[in-house]
């Protein structure tokens, strides 16, 4: 590991906004720059070993293009490094709808939403789906 990710990784670890999840991805990729084993790791932090495997793996892999952007572009080093620390996209299907298009639909359902009515459900009177036909919201192809 390079002095750079050292540091972007111990700063990480000591800011109070660094979400935990973070932290704790951090440390592992910090402990095993050490030597320390997977089972220590596990115990001291604590985590399933199959976590702490996991991510020393993840580290290792994107350790040459960590190199790289730390060569030619220092300055997008940090959030490289938290990029790699990041859950990768999950399987499965694709959103159907934007986020803006989600906002629509809510937007169009508060204004249709009946008097003393509570939060809105899709179980209202006007389904999600209505409205999705009613005012021609097209989804992701």
């Amino acid at each position: 590991m390079s002095e750079g990710q050292r540091l972007w990784l111990e700063q990480l670890i000591r800011r109070r906004s660094t979400p935990q999840y973070l932290t704790k991805r951090a440390r592992i990729v910090l402990e095993s720059v050490e030597g320390i084993s997977n089972s220590e790791i596990s115990r001291r932090l604590p985590l399933d070993c199959p976590q702490v495997t996991l991510w020393r793996e993840r580290w290792v892999c994107q350790y040459p293009r960590l190199c790289l952007i730390e060569h030619e572009h220092p300055e997008e080093l940090e959030a490289a490094v938290i990029q790699v620390l990041r859950d990768e996209p999950r399987p499965g299907i694709p959103p159907t709808f934007t986020e803006q298009q989600v906002v629509q639909i809510v937007a169009i359902a508060v204004k249709f939403r009946r008097p003393g009515e509570g939060l809105i459900e899709y179980r209202t009177s006007i389904t999600g789906a209505k409205l999705v036909v009613l005012y021609h919201i097209e989804g992701n192809p």
